[in-house]
C-alpha cells in the first residue's frame, strides 16, 4: 500500500460523501499501512472524523499533528506501536484499541490513560481502575520529587549557576526517585521527568501535582492501585487471559530458625519478610482448589537494566495449564497464559533481538513453556501472547533451559529419555517464530530431571539429574555426531548418593561447585567440578570430589528441587513439611581443607503455622520448588496445594 488518497478516504468512510470534511468514520484496517503512508496534510481535511479504525497494519509510530480535533473513537490493534506518547492529539479520545501491538507494555498503558482525560474504555474494558492508579501514582511522585527538590538544592552553592544546576535536577530526579514496582519504572520515570521539568519551570513553587490532566469526577472513584496489562490475543493461538484479580490471604508470620555465627561456623539468620501467598492456578478461578500441583518457577533477568547490582523482581510460574508471571513487590500477576488439556512443568526465559520492518532492534523477553503434551510454547511475555509453538517430545517433557552463551539455543528433557536441543531462532515482521532446527539429540539410560550447562563451559558441556543417577554429555557443536550418548557418568561414593541412584537437585553454586540432591536421607552435596573432571581421562565413570555436605529434610520422597543464587552463596530447596531451607555456603566455599565431615546446618529454615493458606484447612503441604532472583532480593515457592509464596528480604 502507498501514501492514502482523498479517493480512498471517500471510498472508505462513512457517511458517503465527496467532502472529506463531511465524514464521521473512517475505516483504514487491512492496508498494510506504515508510518510514513499517514499524511497529516490530507487527514487534516477531515475536520468531522469522530471514528478511525487502522488495525491490522504495520504502524510503529503515529503523526504527532494529525489534526482530528473530533475524534473519540481509535481502533490501532495488531500494529508494531512501540509508543504511546503522540495520543495526546487526542484530547477528546473516549475510547481506544490497541491489543495486539507486541512492543507495548503495562507503563504504556498506565501513560495512555494519564494522556487521555476523557478515556473510557481500552480494548473494550473500563478504563477507570488504570485512572485511579495514575492519579494514585501522580501523587506519590509529586511528593517524592518535591522533596528531592528541596534536598538537592540546599546542596548547591549560591554562585552555581542557575540554569546548569536546574538541568542537573532534571537527571538526579529521574536517576534516584522511585516509586512503584519495576513493571511501572519505565512509566514512573517518564512522569517523574515532566514533574522535574515542570518543577523547574515554576522555579521551584509548584508543590501540587503536576501535569495531571483533569478528569472527569466518574474517573476519580477510588479503587485499590491494580495494574492491569492489556489482554491480548492472536487468532488462532491458544486463549490468553488476564490474571484473575489476585486472592491470597494476609501473609501470616514466617517463624524462622537459625543461629548466629558460632564456633561450629553457621551463619547468621538471614532477614526474610513474607510478602504473599497467591493462588493464582487454581481450576476455574476456583478459590476452593488446593490440589493444582505447582512445578516449576523462574525469575526474568534484567535484561535491559545494565547496571550494577541490577536484578528483576518479575517471576514466571507454572502448575496446571497454567503459566503465570508475577511481580512480587506487589503480588500483582501481570499476565497468565492458559492451554486447556495442558500440564505445564518447565518454564525458562530468554531475550531475543528483533528487528522490525523499519530496520530498528527491539529487544524482547521470550518465556518457554513446556509440559505433558510434548510442546514447546514460545510467549511474548510484555505483549501476552503466544508466539510460536515446537512439537520438541511425543512424550512429556520435564524440564528445559535456555543456553548461558546463545540466545536462541534451548534444551529440551523428556520421559522419552532423550534431550534435545533446538536452535528456536528469531521471530519474523510478523512476531512468529519459524520452524526451529534440531541441532543436537542426547540419549540418556534413563529419564533426565534437571538440565544444568556447566558454568564455566557451557558451550562445551551439559550436566543432567536423572532418575538412574547424574550424566553429562559433550554438546560442543563443532563436532560431527548430531546424537551423542551420555560421556560420564558421576558416581557419589559415600553418602546419601549411592552410584545409579535419582539425582532430582543440580544446580551451580559458582563456576566450579555443582550442589546436588538425591532421593536417599538427608544430604545436599557440593562437589567440585573442576577437581572432578581433571582425573576422568579414558573413563566414563567419574567418583566426584566432595567438598561438603548439607544437612536436609531425611524424608524418603523424591522431586524437590534445589536452587542458588551463585553471587550471593546461597542454597535453597523446600521439603514435604512446607519447610524452605536455606543454606549460606560462602564460608565452605572459601574454607581450606579439610572440611569438617558432618553435614552442616542450614542456616535457617522458614516455617509457617497450619492453616496458612486462604484462611482454609490445609493440614499438610510440600514446597517442591524454590528459586530467588539473582541478588536474593525476593524468594518464590511452589506448593502442592496451589499455593506461590513469595518473600522479600529487606
Amino acid at each position: 500500500m502507498g501514501p492514502l488518497s482523498a479517493r480512498l478516504l471517500m471510498q472508505r468512510g462513512r457517511p458517503k460523501s465527496d467532502r472529506l470534511g463531511k465524514i464521521r468514520s473512517l475505516d483504514l484496517s487491512g492496508l498494510k499501512l506504515l508510518s510514513e503512508h499517514l499524511d497529516p496534510k490530507l487527514l487534516s481535511r477531515l475536520t468531522q472524523l469522530q471514528e478511525l479504525d487502522l488495525s491490522n497494519n504495520q504502524l510503529e509510530t503515529l503523526p504527532a499533528n494529525l489534526g482530528l480535533p473530533h475524534l473519540r473513537i481509535l481502533r490501532c490493534a495488531n500494529n508494531q506501536l512501540g509508543d504511546v506518547t503522540a495520543l495526546c492529539q487526542f484530547p477528546q479520545l473516549e475510547e481506544l484499541s490497541l491489543e495486539g501491538n507486541p512492543f507495548l507494555t503495562v507503563s504504556d498503558n498506565l501513560k495512555v490513560s494519564f494522556l487521555l482525560p476523557k478515556l473510557r474504555k481500552v480494548n473494550g474494558k473500563d478504563a477507570s481502575s488504570t485512572s485511579s492508579q495514575v492519579e494514585n501514582l501522580n501523587r506519590e511522585l509529586t511528593s517524592r520529587v518535591t522533596a528531592h527538590w528541596e534536598k538537592f538544592m540546599a546542596t548547591r552553592s549560591p554562585e552555581e549557576e542557575a540554569e546548569k544546576a536546574q538541568a542537573d535536577f532534571v537527571k538526579s530526579a529521574v536517576r534516584n526517585v522511585r516509586y512503584g514496582p519495576e513493571s511501572l519504572s519505565e512509566f514512573t520515570q517518564w512522569r517523574v521527568q515532566m514533574i522535574s521539568e515542570a518543577l523547574v519551570a515554576s522555579g521551584g513553587t509548584q508543590v501540587r501535582e503536576t501535569g495531571i490532566p483533569e478528569r472527569p469526577s466518574k474517573a476519580t472513584a477510588a479503587q485499590e492501585p491494580r495494574a492491569r496489562p492489556m489482554a491480548l490475543k492472536r487468532s488462532g493461538d491458544v486463549s490468553l487471559s488476564l490474571s484473575p484479580s489476585k486472592r491470597g490471604c494476609p501473609s501470616p508470620p514466617a517463624h524462622v530458625e537459625g543461629s548466629p555465627m558460632g564456633s561450629d561456623g553457621s551463619q547468621p539468620a538471614l532477614d526474610l519478610e513474607p510478602l504473599h501467598f497467591l493462588q493464582c492456578h487454581s481450576k476455574n478461578n476456583s478459590p476452593r482448589d488446593l490440589e493444582t500441583q505447582l512445578w516449576a518457577c523462574a525469575f526474568e533477568p534484567a535484561w535491559e537494566e545494565g547496571q550494577a547490582g541490577a536484578t528483576s523482581q518479575t517471576v514466571a510460574t507454572c502448575g496446571g495449564e497454567a503459566v503465570c508471571v508475577i511481580d512480587c513487590q506487589t503480588g500483582i500477576v501481570l499476565h497468565k497464559y492458559k492451554a486447556p488439556g495442558e500440564e505445564f512443568f518447565s518454564v525458562a526465559w530468554t531475550a531475543l533481538t528483533v528487528v522490525t520492518q523499519a530496520g530498528h532492534k527491539k529487544r524482547w523477553s521470550v518465556l518457554a513453556a513446556a509440559g505433558l503434551r510434548g510442546l514447546v510454547r514460545l510467549l511474548h511475555v510484555r505483549a501476552g501472547f503466544c508466539c510460536g509453538v515446537i512439537r520438541a517430545h511425543k512424550k512429556a517433557i520435564a524440564t528445559l533451559c535456555f543456553s548461558p552463551t546463545h540466545e536462541t539455543h534451548l534444551f529440551t528433557a523428556s520421559y522419552d529419555k532423550r534431550i534435545i536441543l533446538w536452535d528456536v531462532g528469531v521471530p519474523n515482521h510478523d512476531y512468529e517464530f519459524q520452524a526451529s532446527s534440531q541441532l543436537l539429540t542426547l540419549d540418556a539410560a534413563s529419564i533426565p530431571l534437571r538440565l544444568c550447562p556447566v558454568a564455566s563451559c557451557p558451550e562445551a558441556y551439559l550436566l543432567a539429574g536423572c532418575e538412574g543417577g547424574c550424566c553429562c554429555w559433550d554438546v560442543r557443536l563443532d563436532q560431527p555426531q548430531k546424537r551423542r550418548v551420555c560421556e560420564v557418568e558421576f558416581v557419589f561414593s559415600e553418602g546419601s548418593e549411592a552410584p545409579g541412584r535419582r539425582v532430582d537437585g543440580l544446580a551451580f553454586v559458582n563456576e566450579d561447585v555443582v550442589a546436588s540432591k538425591g532421593n536417599s536421607l538427608g544430604t545436599i552435596c557440593l562437589w567440585s567440578w573442576s577437581q572432578t573432571w581433571v582425573g576422568r581421562g579414558k573413563r566414563s565413570t567419574l567418583a566426584v570430589v566432595v567438598l561438603a555436605r548439607l544437612q536436609w529434610s531425611p524424608t524418603k520422597l523424591a522431586y524437590f528441587s534445589l536452587s542458588t543464587c551463585p553471587d550471593e552463596g546461597i542454597v535453597l530447596c523446600g521439603d514435604e513439611e512446607g519447610n524452605v531451607w536455606v543454606y549460606d555456603v560462602r564460608h565452605i566455599l572459601t574454607q581450606q581443607p579439610p572440611l569438617p565431615a558432618a553435614p552442616q546446618a542450614p542456616t535457617q529454615i522458614l516455617k509457617w503455622p497450619q492453616p496458612w493458606a486462604l484462611g482454609q484447612m490445609v493440614t499438610k503441604t510440600m514446597v517442591n520448588t524454590v528459586v530467588a532472583n539473582p541478588t536474593f532480593t525476593y524468594l518464590t515457592a511452589l506448593t502442592d496445594s496451589n499455593i506461590v509464596a513469595i518473600w522479600k528480604r529487606p
